[in-house]
């Protein structure tokens, strides 16, 4: 990973969280840069230094120092096209810096390399990746075996916390879910953050809150038994 450089990355958003979290973690020097005043006080509000801009303007980007300050730009923005027009920006002002830049649409990769971008993240392959991660897991695999095999009642569940919940407020890593009730925690759907599912294996903390949902894997029994001790009526 980068280590001890001024890193700036365009977009705060479900894509860029677990690279923020990652680099975050690191000597670095970040800053957050958006078109959303709501994006950038969530930003601030995680302590992260962060500031609003327009991409467009080549005086925005002198500004925050990308002909000379800043050595790597992670370009995570919602649309290829805005990545593509702020990669040749980028570009055009810097033809040293490293530029990193997420793609939504596979066939956008050429352009971005023909923009000016040193390498590409296919976020469709990443999540590949975290998925065999989560299936060659120990526990995981012991679980898909007993599976196969019919030797367990295996269910996979979608839990809504209701406002009554006991784990309201309570951190994902506190769970303790197969300890306590036999469980596996999959992942969350942090209602905060949109749809997208959080794998619990490898990305970042989060704290629950009603209207959140876990994506659990065990039997009948024992997940009608967690459902009830946190308050869910079925």
């Amino acid at each position: 990973m980068i280590d001890n450089q001024l890193i700036a990355i365009f977009g705060y958003n479900d894509m860029s969280f677990e690279l923020i979290k990652q680099l975050n973690t690191k000597k670095n020097s970040l800053l957050i840069l958006e078109t959303d005043p709501k994006k950038i006080a969530r930003a601030q509000h995680n302590d992260l230094r962060a500031q609003l801009i327009d991409y467009r303007k080549d005086i925005d980007l002198i500004t925050i120092g990308i002909n000379a300050q800043i050595e790597t730009l992670f370009c995570f923005l919602e649309k290829d096209s805005e990545n593509v027009f702020l990669t040749l920006s980028a570009r055009a002002l810097n033809s040293q810096l490293k530029i990193i830049s997420i793609i939504h649409q596979p066939e956008s990769a050429e352009k971005l390399l023909a923009a000016g971008a040193n390498k590409i993240i296919d976020p469709y392959e990443t999540c590949s990746s975290k998925i065999y991660q989560l299936l060659t897991k120990p526990s995981i695999a012991l679980i898909l075996e007993q599976v196969v095999f019919g030797r367990a009642d295996l269910h996979m569940a979608e839990i809504t916390l209701p406002k009554t919940s006991s784990l309201n407020n309570t951190l994902t890593s506190q769970l303790q879910l197969n300890q306590q009730y036999n469980l596996f925690l999959i992942g969350v759907v942090d209602k905060e953050l949109g749809d997208r599912l959080y794998f619990a294996l490898g990305e970042q903390e989060h704290t629950l809150d009603a209207g959140d949902m876990l994506v659990i894997l065990g039997t009948t029994r024992d997940i009608r038994k967690f459902k009830k001790e946190i308050g869910v009526i079925e």
